[in-house]
């Protein structure tokens, strides 16, 4: 078990944690950073894989402090240094991690940096930072969330193949390899300063049931690890929509990962698409037991988290709005009483003529 293995090797993954820290020039490491941050968050990881989901509180607490203390690019990378340290040690000694090990770490790591990027963003807004500085924290906000969702799939992916019980040229590895690519991409995209948040670069006209197709797997995985079944329902095979292909994946995958996140667990996501003549529409259902009361707009302010058990969607949600509408299409939620929710991306369709097939 992880705990076990963190209380074994707590000094070798905080010493590898501090070397990463000090060998980073931009941003410079602080001397809170090494000697308090990582320590602190290693601790609390501890009481959260021991307690269960009740101590995470305390990870939020801590990020909402170093939030305070620090900035938000020495946060998540402090905090995926530590996530970094103990899968590269667990690979190492080979030490397989238990996939509901994982899941408790990724949710920690999620929350802990969610919870700092959420309290930088009310310290802009309390300062009257102008809005370019304030979007300038969602971008990093963005790539971080995202990279987070590709390197998790990556990771129960490797998993997988570490059993010995799937192939590498099967589709579990084909998930690890997409994953790996996406990775790339995002970087490439940040080292070239593209700015996510304010246009689309790469749109291309493509069939739905291709792009569904292509992410099914890398759902599955990530239901498999959750703990519930991903149905996917048939998709006419004429539907055409025009997107930017990556950023409406991270948004479909973003909407599957908080469906597998709070779902109950034995239940079903179910991922299914609609069409009229002129409006596609691709819809995750989930059985997370109904949205929480409020306004269901709230849920895509971007540093306004709707309930306390949601901790960390509200960012990923505000990324979703950005890159569906920069996509010119819309993003809703409603809910289904007592059951759960269902999440809709509303996108124009076009004539299958349109759709060059040479």
């Amino acid at each position: 078990m992880m705990l076990e293995f963190i209380a074994v090797h707590r000094e070798d993954i905080i010493r590898r944690c501090r070397m990463k820290i000090s060998m980073r020039l931009v941003p410079p490491p602080t001397e809170a950073e090494l000697d308090h941050g990582v320590p602190l968050f290693l601790e609390q990881l501890v009481d959260a894989l021991r307690l269960g989901p009740s101590s995470i509180a305390a990870i939020r607490g801590t990020a909402l402090l170093h939030g305070h203390d620090f900035t938000v690019a020495q946060v998540v990378r402090d905090y995926g240094d530590v996530c970094q340290s103990i899968t590269e040690l667990a690979v190492e000694l080979n030490a397989p991690i238990a996939a509901g090990d994982l899941r408790t770490l990724n949710r920690c790591l999620d929350d802990a940096i969610a919870g700092a990027i959420i309290e930088h963003g009310r310290k802009r807004v309390q300062s009257g930072c102008d809005g370019e500085a304030a979007r300038g924290s969602e971008r990093l906000g963005f790539l971080a969330h995202e990279l987070r969702n590709l390197t998790n799939t990556a990771i129960v992916a490797f998993e997988s193949l570490t059993t010995g019980n799937v192939g590498i040229s099967g589709s579990t590895g084909t998930v690890l390899h997409r994953s790996l690519m996406g990775i790339r991409t995002l970087v490439g995209r940040s080292i070239s300063e593209v700015p996510l948040t304010q246009r689309i670069n790469s749109p291309e006209r493509f069939f739905v049931w291709s792009f569904v197709d292509e992410l099914t797997p890398e759902g599955a995985a990530a239901a498999n690890a959750a703990g519930v079944t991903l149905t996917v329902l048939p998709i006419d095979d004429g539907l055409v929509i025009e997107a930017d292909r990556l950023v409406l994946k991270a948004v479909v995958m973003n909407l599957l990962q908080n469906a597998f996140k709070f779902t109950r667990p034995g239940t079903m996501v179910t991922l299914r698409v609609a069409a009229s003549a002129e409006r596609v529409l691709i819809e995750v259902q989930d059985e997370c037991g109904g949205l929480p009361r409020g306004n269901v707009e709230d849920l895509f302010r971007p540093f306004a988290p709707s309930h306390p058990d949601r901790t960390g969607i509200a960012l990923g949600l505000s990324f979703s709005r950005w890159a569906v509408e920069a996509n010119h299409g819309s993003i809703y939620a409603r809910d289904v009483s007592g059951v759960g929710c269902v999440f809709t991306l509303d996108l124009p369709r076009l004539p299958l003529s349109t759709l060059s097939i040479a």
